[in-house]
Parts: structure tokens; sequence; C-alpha cells
């Protein structure tokens, strides 16, 4: 094949990496520690026709660079990378592999497998240590050359102390709601349609927190069962957002920056879920996509002995080299343009752990996790940890140093044992307080713990009081896929069920969880869906259903709306109670010189509890007191003192309201009473009155006259 030789080529910068338009060319700057070249592919149109191959120039401090002429926003391309194919020796440079190039701002069509992909050549008896020689154009997707950004969202920057997070999916959210237009639902316009930011604002959230969007390949096990990857935890394309989800297929970026946009205006921060720690290549028997084929010993955690094989602490066959200070600096670069060009107001880290493992393991002082402590842009945005991965010394949940706050599933799994009557009061009680005894350390504050009943991987809220056994069939792995630990109960029947009793029981519990969740000091996250009370039908890992399993349905019954209703009200007291969102955990030890004692214990009898009753207590009190210093400076808050009861006992408990300094108690909120709305808030009580709690059950009361 021949080309036509490019006329104007300079040696260009190696500074700004990936393709960079500047009016009249394009500077292209590709790292590679160990390659000996690196070709430009230029496409025509449809992406079928290799139109043109230049070779970058000139090599500086490992990275190739080079300026084309005459090249303009919307010219697709791929990158040719030449070196020595030892896999032995951790090197799997093939030329004849298109890659995409790490930096492209977005792709052009979709990957089609084909034996093609694969630098080796499948079924050699050799395997991996074979050579395959096919060209690989047909079949991968291109990147393309895109214009600088002109318009640039500013985070929202919502304080900590208010944030409360929704965990949904692009896709899912909108796919079936009847007041999202049709041609926009499942994308970036129909999530920021009007009907849709009305909701969440009524809801009273304050973040959206979205399932991964960045480019992401569906894998070739799943298409091959007719599934699909619909969670997206299979990243390739780390600046691109993924062109599935949207309505304009030829510019997803600017339908993206606009989702941003919409939603900044109704206040409201998006949040990223990323996936730093793997790529979608796979092992060393995955195909030949990027990084693989740019530079495979650096980006890769390869085992130190025997550098052929990777390091799979991710489940996923690889795991990303963040030891190596250019692949720190890749997933810096890359955070920074989500949050500057498209104004992301933060992430949430897959696999956090992987983040910060050092040659030495978990080390909260690991390079990636210091760079985002020191950057400009990255120390002020919300960063948020998933702190756990299957490696050596995995499970990290409250390691991570100050200005990050992590996934808490000690919160989750505690909250549904107590209500199931498999945990007692000593287990909840440091989980309502935003778990001190695991992140109350290094200036870190409450708002660290982020807080959930349910998530994307899991049971959603609702299938958690329908099924005690996972469901998972539709994925095709014989039911053997997804946890068994749910920490469920059926109360009964297993799934859906006629059974008026089991059912009143059911709603009543989801009520409880979500008001310890929201009531609880920490960051509260909900899962899209479970204030209506969504189900997947048992399936508790449903990563690869693009389909009714996984989409929320609008379709929502009555008893659906009433805990609606509900979450909303739950939300409101959040928000109009500030005891309820303290950054510094509330401790308590009477304060002498404040004369203020911040929190109490309370039992049935209405007296402080005694130690010998915290491990078989199911109901107890909680008082928050309203003068509890706020903050560093030595004076009493001005809030409303609050007294929580949950009860988990299935019958009802007896309880003396407690003595404050005020003159008696009204009460905000039974979980027992769903529909009774604010009438429940004249029902005042004299303090030392003794309240019947309803098994199952959780109360608030505000202290009045104080």
């Amino acid at each position: 094949m021949s080309f036509p030789r490019h006329q104007g080529l300079r040696e260009g910068n190696p500074v700004e990496r990936g393709a960079t338009y500047d009016g009249s060319g394009v500077n292209f700057a590709v790292f590679s520690a160990n390659a000996t070249a690196v070709d430009i592919c230029l496409f025509d149109t449809d992406g079928k026709t290799e139109t043109d191959r230049i070779r970058l120039p000139e090599y500086t401090d490992q990275v190739f660079h080079g300026w084309i002429p005459d090249l303009h926003p919307g010219q697709l391309y791929g990158l040719r990378v030449h070196g020595p194919y030892e896999p032995d020796a951790g090197h799997r440079f093939n030329p004849n592999k298109l890659l995409l190039d790490p930096y492209a701002r977005g792709h052009f069509g979709s990957l089609q497998w084909d034996p093609a992909l694969f630098g080796y050549e499948l079924g050699h008896p050799d395997l991996d240590l074979s050579f395959d020689e096919r060209d690989s154009a047909p079949f991968i997707p291109k990147c393309i050359i895109s214009a600088p950004s002109r318009r640039r969202n500013k985070p929202l920057k919502t304080r900590w102390s208010d944030t409360i997070v929704y965990e949904t999916h692009v896709k899912g959210f909108t796919q079936t709601n009847p007041l999202v237009p049709k041609r926009l639902r499942g994308t970036y316009a129909g999530l920021c349609h009007r009907s849709v930011l009305d909701y969440l604002k009524s809801l009273g959230i304050t973040s959206i927190e979205l399932l991964p969007i960045q480019s992401f390949v569906n894998d070739h096990y799943l298409i091959e069962k007719g599934l699909t990857n619909y969670w997206g935890y299979n990243t390739i394309g780390f600046f691109s957002p993924d062109t599935r989800y949207a309505a304009n297929h030829a510019d997803p970026a600017t339908e993206f920056r606009h989702m941003v946009a919409s939603c900044h205006a109704a206040g409201l921060e998006v949040i990223l879920d990323v996936v730093y720690n793997h790529t979608a290549e796979g092992n060393e028997l995955g195909p030949t996509l990027s990084f693989k084929g740019l530079d495979n010993a650096s980006y890769y955690r390869l085992v130190p002995d025997n550098l052929r094989y990777y390091i799979n602490d991710t489940g996923t066959g690889n795991t990303f080299n963040l030891t190596n200070l250019r692949a720190i600096q890749f997933v810096a670069d890359s955070l920074r343009y989500w949050a500057e060009d498209m104004g992301v107001d933060g992430f949430r880290f897959d696999l956090g752990t992987i983040l910060a493992r050092e040659k030495e393991g978990f080390d909260p002082e690991a390079g990636f996790l210091r760079v985002c402590r020191q950057d400009p842009t990255l120390a002020h945005l919300k960063l948020i940890a998933e702190p756990w991965d299957i490696g050596p010394g995995g499970y990290q949940v409250g390691k991570f140093p100050p200005s990050w706050a992590e996934w808490n599933d000690k919160f989750r799994d505690t909250v549904r044992d107590f209500w199931r009557n498999q945990a007692r009061a000593s287990a909840l009680a440091p989980r309502l307080l935003g778990s001190p005894d695991l992140f109350n350390h290094s200036g870190r504050q409450a708002w660290s713990s982020v807080n959930f009943i349910a998530a994307h991987d899991g049971f959603t809220l609702k299938d958690c009081v329908s099924y005690e056994n996972k469901h998972n069939q539709a994925n095709g792995e014989n039911g053997e896929d997804g946890s068994s630990d749910n920490r469920s109960c059926n109360y009964g029947a297993e799934g859906p069920t006629d059974d008026v009793a089991i059912n009143t029981l059911r709603w009543r519990q989801c009520r409880n969880m979500l008001a310890t969740l929201l009531l609880s000091q920490g960051t509260p996250m909900l899962l899209a869906g479970d204030e209506f009370g969504r189900t997947q039908n048992g399936n508790n890992n449903a990563y690869c259903q693009d389909n009714a399993i996984s989409w929320l349905n609008w379709a929502i019954e009555k008893e659906g709306k009433s805990l609606q209703s509900f979450t909303q009200r739950i939300i409101s007291l959040r928000k109009r109670f500030p005891i309820l969102r303290r950054s510094r955990f509330l401790t308590e030890a009477y304060n002498k010189e404040l004369e203020v004692k911040e929190l109490t214990w309370v039992s049935a009898s209405g007296q402080e509890m005694r130690q010998e009753e915290w491990d078989h207590a199911q109901c107890f009190g909680l008082m928050l007191d309203g003068r509890a210093q706020p903050s560093g400076i030595m004076q009493r808050g001005a809030d409303a003192t609050l007294l929580l009861i949950l009860n988990s006992w299935n019958d009802v408990v007896e309880f003396t309201l407690p003595e404050a300094e005020g003159s008696a108690w009204k009460m905000l909120l039974d979980t027992n009473r769903p529909d009774d709305g604010a009438d429940i808030e004249k029902n005042t009580f004299p303090q030392k009155a003794v309240f019947t709690v309803t098994g199952h059950s959780l109360l608030v009361f505000e202290l009045l006259g104080a």
C-alpha cells in the first residue's frame, strides 16, 4: 500500500498529548517508552479507507510528536506503533493493528469483534507468542480530531455536608420515561430534559452520579450470548463520551457538555463513575486496541518474574499501572479534561484501592493520590473511592487520605442486618454517626463516609426486602454470578406476593432503611428508583441486562408513589435540620465549657443506655443536641434537638420519651404512618410520656421549647 508524501510536516511539540488542532494543522504527541516509531493513519469520512500514513518525525522525552498541516476537526485517524513483539519481555508492538489514541476526544464507529483485532494468531499452538499480520483497521473505531472547546462549565461546588448523591444510569433512567420525547430517551439530552430535572429537584437530591459514560467495549462473550455490557465498566476511551448515549451521534461531546450545563442550571452536580483500574484489552489473550500496542510494559502491571502475564487485581484480566509516572499523568489529564472542559463536579473511582497500590501494597501516600491532593483542579472536586478490589490487602474502607470520600459498605451491611434482626444497637450506633471508628482520623470529617443501602451492584432496596436469594438466570451463568451475601429477607415469600401482611411489612422496611440512610451523619447515596420501590426481579448483578430488568419502570404503583413522597419528606427533614448533616463528628463526651452533651443514646426506659444493654438492644434512641458545637470555634450551635427511635424488633415497644431541656416532643416522622404527611407534626407529647413504638419502625421527634 502506498501513500502520498505529506508536504509541510514539522516536528511539532511533545507537550500536548493526543491530537491538538491550532487552526491550520494538527500537532500529534504519543507517549511510548519502548516503541521505535509511530505512524498517524488518516481515514476517509466513513472510516473504511486509509488515505494517508505519516510517521511522526521527532522523539523527545519518550514522546513521539509531529505537526501535520491542513488537517481539520472531524478528520478520522488512528495509530500504528512499531517496536519489538516480545511478550516474554512485556512488549506487544504490532503495526498491523490500528490503535486508538488514548487522548482522542471522540470515536467514530463501534468495535467489531474479529480475529484481526488480536496481536497474535487465534488458535495458534504458541498462543500469544505467535504474531498476527492481519490489518485490524476495518474492525476498530476511528479517533476523531476535535476542535478546541469554546465553552467551559464551572463546577457547582456544593458543600459536602449538603450533598445527597443519586446514582443512576444515563440510558436506564429515561429509557421508558413517557415525559421524555422518544428520540431523546436513553441519551445525555434525555437526562437533562426539563421533566427529568424537575423530578430530580423535587426529590431533593443535589448530585447525580452516572455509571460509566466514557467510551467502552461490549465484551465478546456477552455478545455471543445476546447480552451487552450495560454498566459500562470496560473503558477504552478515557477522553471520549460514549456515542451510544448521544442523541446526536455526530457530536456526543457537545451534547454531554450541554447536559452538564443544564444540570448545573438546575442546581444539580454531575459526578462520573470512572474506571481507571483496568482497560478493555484484557489479559495476554485479549485484543490489541490501544495501550497494549502503544507500550504494554508501561501502561500495565505485569508479573515481575514473568512479564508475559498480567497482574489481575481487578478480575478483568489486566491492571492499569499507576506506579508509572506517564500512566499517572494520563489519568490526571483525563480527569482534568472532564472537569475543566466538560464541567464535571467529581468522580467515583471504581476499585479505587488499585489507584493507591504501590509495589509494597496499598499506600495512602501513593503517587496518584498525592497528585490529586495537590492538583489545582482535582483537589477541589468531589473524589470518591470504592475502597476495595480483589488484590492483596484490597479492602481499605476508611484508609484513604484526607479530602477523599469513600463508599462505606459497612453502613450498607449493618443497616440491612439491623432491620432484619441480625445486628443490634451496638453495631448500628457508629454507622448512624458517620462511622467515626473508620473515618475520624487525620482531620477527616463525617462526610467522608458515603453511606448507601443499595447501589447498581447488588439488590435494589425493594428486592432487599423481597428476596432471600439472587435470581440471575437471565445472565446466562447458571445463577452462579453475583454475590450470595445479600443481607436480605423476604419476610415469608420469595418475590412478589398477594399477602397483605407481608407487603405491608416490606414497604415499611423500605421506609425504615431509607430513613436510616437519610437521617444518618455522612453523605447519603440513593440508588435511582429506590425512592419508589424499583425492582430487578431478584437479579443482583444486572451488568449485562440492557432491558426492562435494568431500566427504571416509570409506571409506579400506588405504594411506590407513597414511598416516593415519603422519601421527599425525609430529604426535606435532612435539609431542614443541620444537626443531621454535621461535618464534625458528634461525640458522646460532655463538653464542660459549653455544658452540652452532643449526643445521648437512650434505652426504651427513657434513660441513657447502660453498657450491658448495648449488645442485645433492638429498640433504642439517639438524641442529637442542637446546641452541639458546629465548628472548631468554641460556641454552642443553634440547631433543633432531635430524637430518633429505631425499633427492629417485630413487636411493639413501650418507649419512654427522655427528659431534655425543653417542654415537649413533637413527632416529625413515623415509618408506620407514611401517608400522614405534615399532619403528623401536630402530635406533641410531654417528656417522660410512654409512646407505643410499632414493630419494625423508625420515628423522629423534635424538642420544643428548648
